[in-house]
């Protein structure tokens, strides 16, 4: 057995072991990657190897922009920007029976789509409308799913800080600007397809609808809402046109967001202190995440794991379809008990030279990946969503997983749709001239 070999099956027993003992995801993989480089020592001091991987794997301008867009996105969250996107939701597409479910789906697109997080958008709508739901004769356990389900649009509708560290971990073959502009029909159709399951369990069961508002009313709803909407705008327009980067763009959205907080006179001063310790621990965990990742995806290649695999997926499966299959159960599988961020940058640089050599461009690649991970991050043991959403309903996980399946499949075929047409991935950024 050659030591590549064996270095291949300590890496993946040792961190299966771990993450199986409880150990957290980020420490799982630095322990696991350093106990390997132990393998190569007679050549290679593990630990300062791995340290100066970890170091420089976070040594990217890019990066940047995930702090700004954290913080941005807990600005948002204080400032009531929540409550005018229900508001607006509500007035536009509430009087439809099963009302309020449609609302909490168009509510977390939205917010979702302005803060990127997915936590923030099940958080923040969630604790807003599943009382009201509930009051209404919604089962919470229902509500839950559908929060949950739906907050996973924001993963792909930007700004999306997932998107941006596929960027990282495509070498550069994607850019920020393509997977922006990509996104939006990818989250789009998610948003739909869960609406579509929505709207045959409404009907079954005979679910309430709010009262159709005026004309007046949905303006002033709309009024209200359009600085907030206005944001997506100013972000992915000014990085979308070149006027800036994207790290640029999450200052801005920053200050933008600051203003905003101010102009609805809800925000003060005095918030400032529990918003930037709260941004900075989410800060903290996801670089140290994305540092550990890098160490093992330098591993990865140090091995020639990618090169192994794509040689030993296109030798043994001749069919190109059951290829990508075989891609997007391996990710789904991967999601159930790993966190998006590490996902995206070990998984990115094994998968992706697979999917290039069949055709596949980066960019379409880069929704397939999202839209696995966002189904994972619903699913136990590990969907952090799946807690997030169960937690604010106040109803058991284990009660929130049957009405959570049927929308889960909705998201599922979403998932192999975009997988065998590339052009509902493409077509904007071609449209934009993004990518050729």
């Amino acid at each position: 057995m050659s030591i590549e070999t064996i270095s291949i099956l300590v890496l993946f027993i040792s961190f299966m072991g771990l993450l199986a003992y409880g150990v957290p995801v980020a420490y799982a993989i630095g322990i696991s990657t350093t106990i390997t480089l132990l393998i190569n020592i007679a050549y290679m001091p593990a630990t300062t190897t791995v340290s100066q991987r970890m170091t420089t794997g976070i040594d990217n301008f890019a990066l940047l922009a995930i702090p700004f867009f954290i913080l941005a996105g807990e600005i948002m969250n204080r400032g009531g920007i929540a409550n005018r996107l229900i508001d607006f939701a509500k007035s536009l597409i509430g009087s439809l029976p099963g009302g309020l479910a449609y609302v909490n789906i168009i509510s977390a697109m939205l917010f979702g789509a302005i803060s990127g997080s997915a936590i923030a958008a099940a958080s923040a709508i969630g604790s807003t409308l599943t009382e009201k739901m509930a009051n209404d004769g919604y089962p919470r356990e229902f509500s839950a799913a559908v929060n949950i389900s739906s907050s996973t649009t924001g993963l792909l509708i930007p700004p999306s800080n997932v998107l941006i560290i596929f960027a990282l971990a495509s070498g550069g073959t994607a850019s920020v600007a393509a997977l922006f502009i990509a996104g939006y029909i990818p989250g789009i159709l998610v948003g739909l397809a869960i609406m579509l399951m929505v709207y045959f369990y409404a009907r079954k069961k005979g679910l309430p609808k709010e009262e159709r508002v005026s004309f007046k009313k949905l303006f002033h709803d709309f009024k209200n809402a359009i600085l907030s909407l206005t944001l997506l705008v100013i972000v992915v327009g000014g990085i979308v046109a070149g006027i800036f980067t994207a790290t640029e763009a999450a200052a801005i959205a920053v200050v933008y967001a600051v203003l905003l907080g101010f102009v609805n006179k809800e925000l003060k001063f005095s918030d400032f202190r529990p918003i930037l310790l709260r941004s900075a621990k989410t800060t903290a965990i996801v670089m140290f995440l994305i540092s550990t990742s890098m160490a093992m995806s330098w591993l990865f290649s140090f091995e020639s794991i990618p090169q192994s695999l794509t040689g030993f997926l296109l030798e043994s499966v001749k069919n190109p379809l059951l290829v990508l299959l075989f891609i997007n159960i391996t990710l789904l599988v991967v999601g159930t008990f790993m966190d998006m961020t590490p996902a995206v940058l070990i998984f990115t640089p094994i998968f992706l030279p697979v999917v290039m050599a069949l055709g596949m461009h980066p960019v379409q690649f880069g929704m397939v990946i999202v839209l696995n991970l966002c189904i994972g991050v619903c699913t136990p043991p590990v969907g952090t969503l799946l807690f997030v959403g169960s937690g604010v309903a106040k109803v058991p996980v284990t009660k929130v997983i049957k009405p959570l399946l049927p929308l889960l499949a909705a998201m599922t075929t979403v998932l192999l749709i975009l997988t065998y047409i590339p052009e509902l991935s493409l077509w904007l950024p071609r449209a934009f001239g993004l990518i050729d």
